[in-house]
């Protein structure tokens, strides 16, 4: 195995590896906790009156954390870009926490009336702003450190953070509803797992603040040539704007409804198109997830050996290619329900989204230069995930009950990963031998 970043020895590198995926789990955790409460959320800041409509009114304030994840990207990115990777994602890491907690302390509609969505989209809104500059500071600190040859592999450890805070979320949320009881939770249990997370975030703010600022940034930054405007170079240089572009619609626009398909949105199939219960939903899909989690780093490491390119445009094609048949097979088995090939079809669904999301930290670091790379490969990670991907329940939920048809809502992600898949085969470079500095 080739040997880390020359100012980076082993035990240091997996420190900062181990440090970053801690803090990004906790935001992901945060981010996450909301959507995987959803059906229980709607109950308690919409009117109870419609519960389809509160549902879909509660995923679109679910979608207001994603739709402002890019504007997260472009300011924080900046400041990445100026002052360092360290103390930017000290600050996102802060912001997310105390967000998370806020919406556990909210009243309800019931007390407050109008006031309480209003607040609750607020919050989402810090947390979507915090969490677009997180991941990106996190995949850039981690990529400056670690050895070419070897990027994919250690990446992905940042990339299972986001699948690891989802598990985190649904697992919390079931040994809470569990201790407490069903009807004490969806009563008032359901703000535990929102509050439980300052705890987290302290800890992983403890572990931050002792870490060094990344090899590469620090030389640049010592050698004067850190980006006075790192916006503009970003986005108003031609060359530099056409990486964007090809990056968004190349790679991140299909990758991030993959993610939220294989996930988010199989999840709200059980729960809301299915009828599988709650808990049972959770249940299965923590089980696929904790099952599918080596794929990232499984095909983080295949990217080091035959390419980025094939390896995520293969997941997106795959996946428009399965979505129809594992979905049929969902409702198949849920009616009488059968927990292991339930199980089996959501891992086909998680190896999916590992294909695709394993190595794109690792594409996105290398084809920017280190003095813009924090604000460039943020903004395309974030429009993809946080635009295409991350309205893809609102959508497909919608498609559902606008037409009645249990898999109409599949249409948008097939569409968004056929194209993207197209797009990519034409446009999208291989990154896999790049030369960071």
């Amino acid at each position: 195995m080739s040997q880390p970043h020359p100012n980076t020895d082993k035990k240091t590198l997996w420190k900062v590896i181990s440090a970053s995926s801690a803090g990004t789990l906790i935001e992901w955790y945060d981010f996450f906790v909301y959507g995987a409460l959803a059906t229980i959320i709607a109950g308690h800041f919409f009117p109870k009156d419609n519960p389809t409509a509160a549902l879909l009114l509660t995923l679109a304030t679910f979608a207001t954390g994603f739709v402002v994840r890019p504007f997260g990207a472009i300011v924080f990115g900046h400041i990445g870009d100026l002052v360092g990777r360290k103390y930017t994602f000290l600050l996102t890491l802060l912001l997310m926490g105390g967000a998370t907690f806020a919406i556990g302390l909210l009243p309800d509609y019931e007390k407050i009336g109008i006031a309480a969505p209003i607040a609750l989209v607020l919050l989402r809104l810090v947390q979507g702003l915090a969490l677009g500059g997180e991941y990106g500071g996190a995949a850039t600190y981690v990529a400056e450190h670690t050895p070419k040859n070897h990027r994919g592999f250690y990446t992905s450890f940042i990339q299972i953070t986001a699948t690891g805070g989802l598990l985190l979320a649904i697992v919390v949320i079931l040994l809470v509803r569990e201790t407490v009881g069903v009807d004490k939770f969806n009563e008032w249990g359901w703000r535990l797992p929102f509050l439980l997370s300052i705890l987290l975030v302290g800890l992983s703010y403890y572990i931050r603040i002792k870490m060094e600022e990344s090899p590469l940034f620090a030389k640049a930054k010592a050698a004067g040539k850190l980006a006075k405007n790192p916006i503009k170079e970003s986005f108003l240089n031609p060359e530099n704007r056409r990486l964007v572009l090809i990056a968004l619609f190349g790679a991140t626009a299909g990758q991030g409804v993959v993610w939220y398909t294989g996930q988010f949105y199989a999840m709200y199939f059980l729960q809301t198109v299915q009828k599988v219960p709650y808990e049972t939903a959770l249940g299965l899909i923590a089980v696929a997830l904790l099952l599918g989690t080596p794929a990232f780093v499984l095909f983080g490491s295949l990217s080091d050996k035959i390419g980025r390119k094939p390896v995520i445009l293969g997941g997106m094609l795959l996946a428009a290619l399965l979505y129809l048949p594992v979905f049929a097979g969902l409702q198949h088995f849920s009616n009488p329900l059968n927990p292991v090939m339930i199980v089996a079809l959501l891992l086909v669904l998680v190896m999916l989204v590992a294909m695709t999301y394993g190595p794109i930290a690792a594409y996105l670091v290398e084809i920017f230069p280190t003095h813009i790379r924090y604000t460039s490969m943020s903004l395309p990670y974030h429009v993809g995930n946080g635009i295409f991907g991350g309205l893809t329940p609102l959508i497909a939920t919608s498609l559902v009950a606008k037409f009645g048809n249990p898999y109409a809502g599949l249409a948008y992600p097939i569409t968004i990963a056929l194209i993207t898949t197209a797009v990519g085969a034409k446009y999208l470079k291989e990154s896999r031998h790049a030369d960071m500095e």
